[in-house]
């Protein structure tokens, strides 16, 4: 019974230690760092470059859609539409209204989806980007209206879309006043084609839901980022309806590439060249040129 008269050890704990700790911790303001989700290094902001990559591992941060059209289009060049449309709760959704009130804190946006018209080394276009950090940029009613206007007032003016995509899928606060937005983006899409005009979607972590199964896949060429999370359903989803194990990476951007879902992977190092390559190649001519 030598277990029972082993002596116990009792660590001390210096609570002024302990007191300190904590109030320093409180002094270090919010935001100051964050940790890489793919090399876990803990990363400082002041250390992130302007295309948000990881400087460890390069994985592909979170890009706020403010930065992201700053990084993208020519200084000067981008013009904001519909900037008055602001984010509704059409069924009294409980808890709703604050969850919009801190994502538009948080964000500096008035939704999910910044949309406008710019231009990359001279070339004009159409552009919308969505920012995750809203909601996780799921579509309700004003994002799917701001998408709709993108689209259409881009056939009007002949321009080229390129769209930056990042869902969590249809709006759950807004029912299916959030899925009805599918077929009204995907018609304003059609239209823009049989215009002749191009679309280009670059599919940013994560891209799912409804977006995915509606204005995701109708770009002409569909790009994405890597390691971004592209599919449908959840993982823990799929697994229980179909009773199979799936692999862990089997929506990531590299999979979906290899069963043909996706035309390429294109790094932020690389993107700029990339759109104004696809740009110049699919200019149309414009009223009044």
């Amino acid at each position: 019974m030598a277990l029972f008269r082993r002596k116990k050890k009792y660590i001390q704990i210096n609570s002024t230690r302990t007191d300190e700790i904590k109030e320093r911790r409180a002094q270090i303001p919010d935001g100051l760092a964050e940790r890489c989700p793919k090399c876990k290094s803990v990363i400082f902001r002041n250390s992130i470059s302007e295309d948000y990559l990881c400087p460890k591992c390069g994985y592909h941060l979170q890009f706020p859609a403010k930065d992201r059209v700053e990084w993208l289009a020519d200084e000067g060049s981008f013009t904001e539409w519909d900037s008055e449309l602001q984010a509704q709760d059409p069924l009294d959704f409980p808890g709703y209204q604050a969850k919009i009130e801190r994502s538009q804190k948080i964000t500096s946006l008035a939704e999910a989806v910044l949309t406008g018209e710019a231009e990359l080394e001279g070339l004009p276009f159409a552009i919308g980007v969505m920012d995750n950090r809203f909601i996780m940029a799921s579509m309700g009613t004003v994002v799917g209206e701001k998408l709709t206007r993108l689209f259409e007032r881009a056939t009007e003016k002949r321009l080229p879309v390129v769209l930056f995509i990042a869902s969590g899928g249809a709006r759950m606060q807004e029912g299916i006043l959030s899925l009805m937005q599918m077929a009204k983006i995907t018609q304003a899409i059609s239209k823009h084609s049989q215009a002749g005009l191009f679309y280009s979607a670059i599919l940013t972590h994560p891209t799912t839901g409804g977006v995915t199964g509606s204005f995701a896949m109708q770009g002409d060429i569909i790009l994405a980022e890597p390691d971004a999370t592209v599919g449908f359903a959840g993982k823990r989803v799929i697994e229980q309806t179909i009773q199979a194990n799936l692999a862990d990476d089997f929506q990531a951007a590299e999979t979906v590439l290899e069963y043909g879902f996706i035309d390429n992977i294109v790094p932020r190092t690389d993107q700029h060249r990339a759109l104004h390559l696809l740009l110049s190649i699919h200019q149309s001519e414009r009223p009044g040129d």
